[in-house]
């Protein structure tokens, strides 16, 4: 399993970031159905019930991201029409404490599994995707601050249309979102 990992790292650093830039699913695609539980037995699900879902592709070194985490915090607590998880790419016995300590106790944390990130296409983290009810991607990129997650949630509330299916990433999709 470790050389798999090395492997994975090496290939995501050897493509550059244009290979980076091509991570996640683009917005107004469907994104994959799941059914997992937290730690406590909580089952959750994706599509959300909700209106809107934030899927957190992350593991314990989200502690390496303090503003990221506030962000995380802020997202939250300003809509309760806005469901947060953590999904996790495979079983930790220190992520959950830690995301725990980091204030992020609100948050569900699941874990799912390497085919799981795969067919979100996701491969370096953090990394965010906002699913809405209907199971359709409204936002996805790679985040690293509290202000990417505020123009994400911006763009995710923005009407499919408005935007259309998105060819590049971040860069991209701030700009379409007139940010």
């Amino acid at each position: 399993m470790a050389v798999l990992a090395v492997f994975g790292i090496t290939h995501v650093a050897m493509s550059g970031s244009a290979a980076v830039e091509r991570d996640g699913l683009h917005r107004g695609l469907p994104a994959p159905t799941w059914s997992l539980a937290d730690s406590s037995g909580r089952v959750v699900r994706s599509p959300p019930v909700k209106p809107l879902q934030l899927v957190v592709f992350t593991d314990h070194s989200l502690k390496s991201f303090p503003s990221l985490v506030d962000g995380l915090k802020q997202v939250t607590s300003e809509s309760a029409e806005l469901e947060a998880v953590i999904l996790l790419r495979s079983p930790s016995q220190i992520a959950e404490p830690v995301l725990r300590a980091l204030g992020l106790a609100d948050i569900p944390v699941v874990t799912g599994s390497p085919s799981l990130y795969g067919r979100y296409n996701v491969r370096v983290t953090p990394f965010v995707i906002f699913v809405d009810s209907a199971g359709m991607v409204r936002a996805s990129s790679l985040v690293n601050y509290d202000w990417q997650i505020m123009k994400l949630r911006q763009l995710a509330g923005l009407p499919l249309a408005t935007v259309g299916p998105a060819t590049g990433r971040f860069r991209r999709l701030i700009s379409a979102a007139g940010a």
